[in-house]
């Protein structure tokens, strides 16, 4: 489910590093503009199953961190409901160990060191070059961006954006709907539905605030 840019580099990945093929983008019917995208055909989302039956296709919802994650929980719910299995993937350039455990459509990228003991649940983008620590706990709808160092011990509760060069000391929770502004320092446990900016870290107002994310 997509047609910007995140699901054109995720179709990308999927073609080069996965087993999955590709077989066409949906959205929204109100949003299609064009009857295809990239040589891959855009289906009406109202309409997928018809052309791409759930229980011989897998979907993958390739939406980023609009709303503090709402849009894509959304969308994630809806592809449930119609009778999808949603894919993951894990990039062969990730440093991972065997008893990682990881949900329904959770994409990760290249040059994540995951250490042991750690679970990620569903439907999480964790993009690329990040540090998670061991017995760390990313909870379902999250969004991590890049250089972003999470201690062991560390839980990230649903619904939260975690930015660029984002450090979390071990053993904190990272409360829900957070969304923590590129180089926080967080040192202690933090309050749902709030922003965090600064170093270290304090509270810069509320996240369903926000008009950007």
């Amino acid at each position: 489910f997509g047609k910007g840019e995140l699901a054109e580099v995720i179709a990308f990945y999927f073609k080069h590093d996965s087993d999955y093929q590709v077989k066409a983008l949906t959205v929204d019917g109100d949003s299609i503009t064009d009857s295809s995208q990239d040589g891959l055909p855009i289906i009406p989302f109202e309409e997928i199953e018809g052309y791409h039956r759930p229980e011989e296709n897998h979907m993958f919802v390739a939406l980023s961190y609009r709303d503090v994650n709402k849009v894509r929980q959304k969308k994630y719910l809806e592809a449930k409901s119609k009778g999808y299995h949603l894919a993951s993937y894990v990039c062969s350039k990730a440093i991972t160990w065997p008893d990682l455990k990881i949900g329904e459509n959770t994409f990760i990228f290249e040059s994540n060191v995951i250490q042991p003991f750690v679970s990620i649940g569903n439907n999480c983008i964790i993009w690329s070059g990040n540090h998670i620590g061991h017995h760390a706990k990313i909870m379902d709808h999250c969004f991590l961006a890049s250089h972003i160092v999470v201690s062991g011990g560390v839980t990230i509760e649903p619904l939260s954006f975690i930015g660029v060069n984002v450090t979390l000391r071990d053993h904190i929770t990272v409360a829900s709907e957070n969304i923590l502004g590129a180089g926080a320092l967080i040192v202690k446990n933090t309050e749902a539905n709030c922003v965090y900016l600064g170093t270290p870290a304090r509270i810069k107002g509320r996240s369903e605030e926000q008009k950007r994310i």
